[in-house]
């Protein structure tokens, strides 16, 4: 569990927003009611609906081969689907960007406008993608979407001779929710003696369902995923759980007692969000068990800038530190 010191206040102004990200946010708050609230649920998921990545988008003028896989579910459960993304530029096996995406464990979908930014990395390094359709909450509460992910991973691992990748180079990675989701599937596998990963990307993670922290209070209605909002996509995937000692640190990794052994970590967050000392914390906990983890905490950003204003300089900055990662990750 995350820990608070006890001479933190609470009632601190935030930190001052980057001037090249402090204007937009302001037009997007215009236009995207905020803070999300259970009844703004279904609001959500209908604009994550519309602004869906079509198999062009994906393809990137021949970048890539596109299809959609229906796999196994974790046991007792339905399939899921899997969104394949192999380049098409280099040979196989492919080392592999395993996706997870965001929506706050109430929304979103595998083809999602932040996936652009894994395809991305993925075309400049040629890398995979397999993004994975998770089930909901509140619909459908944890443990459902972390296992509907982890089986996701599984399969993939276990059919990657046949799909041209790489078993033993997949990274798990995901934005804010997905991000929460990665660092669970990192603690499942080690656990699970599941794959072997090469690493575990967290962008921005939805890691502590206390939602106690400093940052948290900071940035109650602040910005774009603020106290009231982590609050809401937590007590849905949670319900009466939420915040008391009968969750799993496979539900919410900041949890976990022990961080030993996990896959090198690559965690980044903006100053201005409420996710920002949960994110800084878990970094922080890897380093004192021995673990690898690089924390990167941009200073002026809000949850998820890059992929609102992906051309401000903190953005690009962001963009090009993931891909830095990568890059070393895959050295031989």
């Amino acid at each position: 569990m995350t820990v608070t010191g006890p001479a933190a206040p609470r009632t601190a102004p935030h930190p001052p927003f980057d001037r090249q990200l402090e204007g937009p946010l302001r037009e997007i708050l215009r236009t995207l009611p905020t803070p999300l609230t259970p009844d703004l649920i279904p609001a959500r998921r209908e604009v994550a609906r519309r602004n869906r990545l079509g198999d062009d988008d994906i393809r990137r003028g021949g970048a890539f081969t596109v299809t959609e896989r229906t796999v196994p579910g974790p046991p007792g459960a339905p399939d899921i689907s899997l969104l394949i993304c192999l380049p098409t530029g280099s040979p196989g096996p492919h080392p592999v960007i395993y996706n997870t995406h965001g929506g706050g464990m109430v929304g979103g979908h595998n083809r999602t406008t932040e996936l652009a930014g894994e395809l991305s990395r993925a075309e400049e390094l040629g890398m995979a993608v397999v993004a994975v359709e998770y089930r909901l909450a509140p619909e459908h509460p944890d443990p459902a979407p972390v296992e509907d992910c982890y089986a996701g991973l599984l399969w993939t691992a276990g059919h990657a001779a046949e799909l041209g990748l790489d078993p033993g180079r997949i990274v798990v990675s995901g934005n804010s929710a997905g991000g929460g989701l990665a660092a669970a599937m990192a603690l499942l596998a080690r656990d699970r003696g599941g794959p072997r990963l090469l690493g575990q990307m967290l962008q921005c993670p939805m890691l502590d369902d206390t939602c106690d922290t400093p940052s948290a209070y900071q940035m109650e209605r602040v910005g774009l995923w603020d106290r009231v909002s982590n609050l809401t996509g937590w007590t849905a995937l949670l319900g009466d759980r939420r915040g008391t000692d009968a969750v799993s640190c496979y539900a919410a990794p900041a949890r976990a007692a022990d961080l030993r052994g996990l896959a090198p970590a690559f965690i980044d967050v903006g100053s201005v969000e409420s996710l920002r000392d949960e994110a800084v914390t878990y970094a922080s906990r890897i380093w004192q068990c021995g673990g690898e983890a690089e924390l990167h905490v941009w200073s002026g950003a809000f949850h998820s800038f890059d992929e609102w204003v992906p051309d401000a300089v903190v953005s690009r900055s962001a963009q090009a530190a993931r891909v830095d990662w990568l890059r070393r990750l895959l050295l031989p």
